[in-house]
C-alpha cells in the first residue's frame, strides 16, 4: 500500500522551473532515500509534498487523500511529520518547550518516550535551543516531529553538519522508525548512510528523476553513485565510540 504517491510534479520558484515531472512513491513501512547533488531539487520536492511550495502541475496523494492544494497544517493533521533542513528549532525555547510546540496526535510517542529514545534531551530539558550542540538540535527536531505521532516522516538532510559518529546515532533512530511501521522519505547528501538503511533509492538530477530502484543496488554501483549523486559510497562506520560525548550525545536505550 502506498502512503504517499506523487505524480508529475512541476514546481517553480517564480519563473525558475525547479521540478520537472517528478514522480515518487513511498509504501507503508518503507524508507525511501531521495538523493542527488546540491541544487538537484530534493528540498523543493519535500516542500511540494508538504504544501509549502505548491506544484503548478501534478498530483500528490497522501494516505489516499488528494493533498496538492492543501495547506501544510492539514497535511500534518493526516499524520505527516516534517523535519526541515537546518533543524529550525526555536532558539529561545527550552528543549521541553520545543517538544511541546506541536499539537500532538493520539499515539505512543510522548515526552517520556522521547526522553527514553534520547536520554541526552532529558538531561538538557531545561536548556535553551541556542545552547545545544548540532547533534542535540537534530535530536530535538526529530523528537518534535515524533510528538505528532506521524505515520509518514519527511526528513531533510538530518546528517548535515554532524560528526560521523553522531550521524550513525541519528540513522539508527531512523531505521528504528521503520521497525515500528512508520514510513520515511529521507533527503540526504550522505549517500552511504542513506542507502544502508533505505529500501528504495530515488535520485534527482536537475529536477528530474533519473533513477528509482532498490537502495542496495544503487549503493553497490560506485560509478552510478558518483555520476548521479556526486558522492562516494565509502564506508561511514566510525570504530572509535569514545568521542560520542563531544557532541552531547550519550548512549541511548533502545526504543520501548
Amino acid at each position: 500500500m502506498n502512503v504517499l504517491d506523487a505524480e508529475g510534479l512541476q514546481t517553480y520558484y517564480g519563473k525558475s522551473h525547479i521540478l520537472h515531472a517528478v514522480s515518487l512513491r513511498v509504501r507503508e513501512g518503507e524508507i525511501v532515500a531521495l538523493l542527488g547533488r546540491n541544487g538537484a531539487g530534493k528540498t523543493t520536492t519535500l516542500r511540494s509534498l508538504m504544501g509549502l511550495t505548491r506544484p503548478r502541475e501534478g498530483s500528490v496523494r497522501i494516505f489516499d487523500h488528494a493533498t496538492s492544494a492543501w495547506p501544510p497544517y492539514r497535511i500534518a493533521e493526516l499524520g505527516v511529520g516534517y523535519v526541515p533542513e537546518g533543524r529550525r528549532i526555536f532558539p529561545g525555547l527550552t528543549v521541553e518547550e520545543n517538544l511541546l510546540v506541536p499539537l500532538g496526535r493520539h499515539g505512543s510517542w510522548t515526552i517520556e518516550r522521547v526522553y527514553t529514545l534520547f536520554p541526552r534531551l532529558k538531561e538538557r530539558r531545561s536548556s535553551k535551543g541556542r545552547q545545544l550542540s548540532g547533534g542535540e538540535q537534530e535530536m530535538v527536531a526529530i523528537a518534535r516531529a515524533l510528538m505528532l505521532n506521524p505515520k509518514l516522516l519527511l526528513l531533510d538532510e538530518p546528517s548535515q553538519g554532524l560528526a560521523p559518529l553522531i550521524v550513525r546515532e541519528v540513522f539508527e533512530v531512523i531505521a528504528g522508525m521503520r521497525r515500528e511501521g512508520m514510513s520515511v522519505l529521507l533527503v540526504e547528501q550522505n549517500v552511504r548512510a542513506a542507502v544502508d538503511i533505505a529500501d528504495t533509492a530515488c535520485v534527482l538530477d536537475d529536477g528530474r528523476v533519473v533513477f528509482t530502484g532498490p537502495a542496495s543496488d544503487f549503493g553497490s554501483d560506485e560509478a552510478r553513485v558518483r555520476a548521479l549523486a556526486g558522492a562516494s559510497v565509502e564506508n561511514w562506520d566510525v570504530p572509535d565510540a569514545g568521542n560520542a560525548s563531544r557532541d552531547g550525545l550519550s548512549k541511548r536505550s533502545p526504543p520501548p
